[in-house]
């Protein structure tokens, strides 16, 4: 099986004309040109690939064209990459596009590499020992310092056993694929196959595909599935991290699909404009990385064009040194905290700088905040999942981040964010509300707010039972989610600092308690509502009654209000208003009256009027009021009274 042996991916770099491709089509058998203008001007133009076969590893190349015109596609192919065949011709040595493609491979972050001379046939051996000092020179202080060099004859065959050898070697020190992240595909190539219809290709740099997946190309966001899959050119029902992957598309036409476009499980990853960065300028750049600056962002096999905005106060990265910045592009693209990336200078065309992605959806910054952003950065730039988490859910502020948005952000499985949020939990970074992950701070800091929001609503209106749970809202929470404006006030209630009511929240130490003229109003109130028993004044009547001038009215329906709270007197509907003690009274009628109808216990509403000794006016109300309290319940045109 393929996928039961390791694979690697070699992908090689170097000037035009060093024999990059017939290096490939030695080792493999396989000519990596496949245009025809490739074969016509005997130039690689486009990426090329071809396999290896060692035994215990898999090899697949990626062929990469040379020329300066055609860097990026080199680009396109440069990712995924485990080891770099840094090519070099023994006749020419070290030239422009030698160090280019070096640049880039470095920027890129590989980690393994060796230096292969080639056409070691067409020069002498003091030419190649100059050739070999000259490499060891290009690669000191880098990731090829002290690697292997072999020296190759692609028309003799000379070396390439000890090349074969030394690709296994290296292969050995390449580390697995992380098992974190969930499956991503950057499409390198497109094209038609007959009887199959759309095909893609390209490096799966993380996760596995499997035959029948469910699957969508981004940024376009076009759903499809994969019919086949294809590993080296064999069928498989699942391709690795780490393989050349053929995938045969379902559902979606080639005309729609791009070079840059990146396949991954639906709904897992989304797009983005705006990117928080590290950079890390060339030495050997024409100038300093200045904000505004236009520039070409390369990331996996996409290309777009966007503007620099430098993180500092200068607002400059000299060559030589790193910084943080901020990408905003024209066009968005896919990526997650981690990944690395080339910037090229818009004209002439140059590679000038490269870095890794912090955060993929980053907000605007204001300039005063350097210090600020210096510092949160720096935590992510150290890729430590659970301070990765801490910040991204800080950042969001009162708006909190569902776990969706942490996987958007990261790429991680979800047995991995499952982990993550629960080692933040228990650091103490994040609250969990109900699905909405908040900081500490910001929940604290709502919560102060809501506190203090609630108190001086008391001070306003100190006769009001409390502030109306939708005001609240608008007034802490307008940034807030729902489970957010929940999360905190049950946090609340639970420390005894606020009481919910329905849909009135007061202060738990806030007392209705009132005094003076106000308890003396009150008390008139009551006595009114209880002498009129059951056929009570209108509201308007009874504020009158208790002698509240008309420009007082508002002032009294508070007061009324509280007497309503504290139970003494019943809203029936609207303003209709009864004594509890009448309430209970007639209740008591009626049970004696049910008892007294035994087994039938009905009661019509001619009954219930001389019973009750109201008018219709009040007995439909009142009854509607006892049906909703289940003390009687209707049935046609009587009620039947509760035992």
């Amino acid at each position: 099986m393929v996928s039961s042996m390791q694979s690697i991916i070699v992908g090689t770099a170097g000037h035009i004309d060093h024999g990059k491709s017939a290096l490939v089509r030695s080792l493999t058998g396989t000519d990596p040109d496949r245009l025809p203008e490739e074969k016509r001007r005997g130039i690689t133009i486009d990426l090329g690939f071809a396999d290896l076969d060692l035994g215990d590893v898999r090899i697949g190349f990626v062929d990469v064209p040379g020329h300066e015109r055609f860097v990026k596609n080199m680009l396109a192919g440069a990712h995924g990459i485990d080891v770099l065949a840094l090519v070099i011709a023994a006749d020419e040595g070290v030239m422009p596009q030698t160090r280019e493609h070096f640049d880039i491979c470095r920027l890129l972050g590989i980690k393994t590499g060796l230096v292969v001379i080639t056409k070691s046939d067409l020069a002498e051996p003091e030419l190649i020992d100059l050739v070999r000092a000259e490499a060891e020179e290009l690669v000191s202080d880098s990731f090829l310092e002290g690697s292997p060099i072999v020296n190759v004859s692609a028309k003799t065959g000379a070396g390439l056993d000890e090349l074969k050898t030394t690709l296994s070697e290296l292969a050995a020190r390449v580390p697995a694929r992380t098992t974190d992240l969930v499956p991503r595909l950057p499409v390198d190539r497109v094209f038609t196959m007959k009887g199959f219809g759309a095909v893609v290709t390209g490096t799966l740099i993380a996760g596995e595909l499997k035959e029948g997946d469910e699957l969508e190309l981004l940024p376009a966001a076009l759903r499809t599935r994969a019919r086949g899959l294809q590993v080296h050119g064999q069928s498989v029902v699942k391709a690795l991290a780490g393989q050349r992957t053929a995938v045969n598309l379902g559902g979606v036409d080639v005309s729609a699909i791009e070079r840059g476009m990146v396949l991954a499980p639906i709904g897992r990853l989304r797009p983005t404009q705006v990117l928080d960065v590290r950079l890390e300028v060339l030495p050997d750049a024409p100038r300093p990385l200045r904000s505004r600056a236009r520039v070409r962002l390369h990331i996996h096999a996409a290309e777009v064009l966007g503007r620099v905005r430098v993180l500092n106060q200068s607002g400059t990265i000299e060559p030589g040194k790193s910084g943080f910045a901020q990408l905003r592009l024209e066009v968005p693209i896919v990526a997650i905290a981690g990944e690395r990336f080339v910037l090229r200078s818009y004209s002439p065309l140059q590679t000038i700088a490269g870095g890794q992605v912090l955060e993929p959806f980053a907000g605007k910054h204001r300039g005063r905040d350097f210090v600020e952003i210096d510092q949160r950065l720096e935590t992510l730039a150290a890729m430590e999942s659970t301070s990765q988490l801490a910040v991204y859910v800080s950042s969001a502020g009162p708006a909190g981040q569902r776990s969706s948005d942490i996987a958007a952000r990261t790429g991680w499985t979800d047995t991995v964010l499952a982990s993550v949020i629960s080692e933040a939990f228990k650091r103490g970074h994040v609250i969990d509300c109900d699905g909405v992950l908040v900081s500490v701070e910001a929940f604290t800091a709502l919560a102060q707010q809501a506190v203090g929001e609630i108190k001086r609503h008391h001070q306003r209106e100190p006769l009001a039972r409390g502030l109306a749970r939708e005001t609240l809202r608008e007034r802490c929470f307008a940034h807030a989610q729902a489970e957010v404006f929940r999360a905190v006030l049950n946090s609340l209630e639970r420390a005894g600092k606020v009481i919910t009511e329905r849909e009135v929240v007061r202060a738990g130490d806030h007392s209705l308690d009132v005094k003076g003229a106000d308890a003396e109003l009150r008390e008139r109130l009551a006595e009114i509502y209880t002498t009129a028993a059951l056929e009570p004044p209108s509201l308007d009547e009874a504020l009158q009654q208790a002698g509240i001038a008309k420009n007082q009215t508002a002032h009294g329906r508070k007061v009324l209000q509280l007497l309503i709270d504290s139970g003494g007197v019943i809203r029936i509907q609207g303003d209709l208003l009864f004594a509890r003690i009448a309430l209970e009274n007639l209740k008591m009628k009626l049970k004696s009256y049910g008892d007294e109808h035994e087994p039938e216990r009905a009661i019509d509403v001619a009954t219930f009027k001389t019973l009750a000794g109201v008018s219709r006016k009040y007995a439909i109300p009142l009854l509607e009021h006892l049906d909703r309290e289940r003390f009687t319940r209707r049935n046609g045109d009587q009620r039947i009274i509760s035992k």
